[in-house]
């Protein structure tokens, strides 16, 4: 799959089968998502499998579409807001890339905000000075939605003198 169809076939699956996930393909996927660009190479990202117990403590209302493999995307924040920041964007982007990276071998993921409020913090022991930036579940599809309708790039461009 070339990487335009990736990106305009990808979907946020929500439900999952339940064939397992070689291991060694999740870690290609992180290890290509390492590529994302990142300020002044903080590679800020750190990852956290999320097993059966603490999901089941998380109590997601679809579990996570039943996926396979759960995993939690930490960003390290930086000495300043604006690193801060700087750092959640590149992790979003390292997040990006391993969720096309999975795309092109038919592996869906999910991408969930669950781990934002204290209570889940907890339970996910995130540890002091980093952000959840999402929690994922992955695995192949089951279903594949219909893409939603887009706004028209032409719409969202301006041009500056």
């Amino acid at each position: 799959m070339n990487t335009i169809d990736a990106i305009k076939t990808r979907r946020n699956i929500k439900k999952f089968k339940s064939m397992e996930i070689d291991q060694n393909l999740i870690l290609a996927w992180l290890e290509a998502a390492t590529m994302a660009p990142n300020h002044r190479m903080t590679e800020p990202w750190e990852i956290y499998f999320i097993g059966p117990e603490t999901r089941e403590k998380l109590n997601h209302k679809t579990n996570f579409g039943n996926a396979p493999v759960v995993l939690m995307v930490l960003s390290k924040q930086g000495a300043t807001t604006v690193e801060t920041e700087e750092n959640a964007m590149a992790t979003s982007c390292f997040i990006q890339n391993f969720n096309l990276a999975a795309w092109a071998e038919g592996v869906g993921t999910f991408w969930s905000s669950i781990g934002i409020t204290p209570k889940n913090r907890e339970i996910l022991r995130v540890p002091d000075g980093y952000d959840i930036i999402g929690v994922l579940g992955v695995g192949y599809p089951e279903v594949i939605p219909e893409p939603k309708p887009r706004t028209p790039i032409q719409n969202k461009i301006s041009y500056l003198p």
